[in-house]
């Protein structure tokens, strides 16, 4: 097994788990961007969030929900930032579905999800909704 996440779920690397529920693991990210910062992980080894299956996502998604707001209250963090890199164009460096919940502060220096992006021309959104109601018809 060469997923380094599978191996934590596995116990063969050691982690700081935080919690483990059914089908999700949650442990502290080793690279943290804050402290806090916590990286909940589906049990099945999946690359790609559109690859779990619904009751993998159920567990995943409840998971995230029920630790963000201990973890934001436990270190007294005004917010968080919860996000998933989903693809290795978008950063995703371990491919193993991962969702991160980044404890936030007032003033941390941090930025907002529309910080990642340059702004620039794009295409008109009512375009863009054609190209997706016509993608996901059906589905």
């Amino acid at each position: 097994m060469s997923c380094v996440f599978c191996r934590i779920i596995s116990g063969e690397i050691p982690a700081q788990v935080v919690a483990r529920d059914e089908g999700a693991t949650a442990f502290l990210d080793l690279s943290p961007l804050a402290d806090g910062h916590v990286l909940v992980i589906p049990d099945r080894h999946v690359a790609r969030l559109d690859d779990l299956d619904a009751p993998e996502a159920e567990a995943l998604f409840r998971s995230v929900v029920r630790l963000s707001g201990p973890i934001r209250d436990a270190l007294g963090a005004d917010g968080s930032t919860i996000g998933i890199n989903n693809g290795e164009a978008t950063g995703q460096t371990v491919p193993h579905v991962h969702v991160h919940i980044v404890p936030r502060w007032k003033k941390d220096g941090g930025g907002s999800i529309h910080s990642i992006f340059s702004a620039g021309n794009r295409r008109d959104v009512s375009e863009v909704g054609d190209v997706l109601r016509a993608a996901l018809d059906g589905r």
